[in-house]
């Protein structure tokens, strides 16, 4: 099972980088058309700074969705979770990040879903100490 351990992000600094504005995944454009604008990731990519905290995956439930053991989960608390987002949950005194599926509220229970044939869904109903902790807006993944 894919669980997450939270950090808070600092946000004040600026962070920075070059960001090429469009590469393409089909055929090569001409070095002639390369240009780079600047992206701050703290400006960029948080929305809300006051509500966002970072997250580190450990497990392989999620790896059918691209998130993997080690990849940072950039959660915003302030989204509110709609049917199909990928969300970190608190249940039963820990933190796990799966699907929500919310498709059998109506029969009283909901579930949470993994990416990974190798684990079965979560299902939640009124028994349980749960909770919606935030959003997962973004991921950041290592490659090499």
């Amino acid at each position: 099972m894919a669980k997450i351990k939270i950090f808070e992000g600092n946000f004040e600094e600026r962070l920075q980088e070059q960001l090429a504005p469009s590469i393409k995944a089909g055929f090569p454009s001409p070095a002639d058309d390369y240009s780079h604008e600047s992206i701050d990731f703290n400006r960029d990519m948080i929305a809300h700074p006051e509500s966002t905290f970072y997250g580190k995956v450990a497990g392989d439930s999620m790896t059918g969705a691209g998130i993997d053991d080690g990849d940072i989960a950039v959660i915003d608390r302030s989204v509110e979770a709609s049917d199909g987002d990928i969300i970190v949950a608190y249940i039963n005194e820990e933190f796990t990040i799966k699907f929500l599926d919310l498709k059998h509220r109506d029969e009283g229970y909901i579930q949470l879903l993994p990416a990974n044939d190798k684990y079965q869904p979560i299902r939640i109903d009124s028994l349980d100490d749960f909770e919606v902790w935030g959003v997962v807006v973004w991921t950041i993944k290592k490659w090499k």
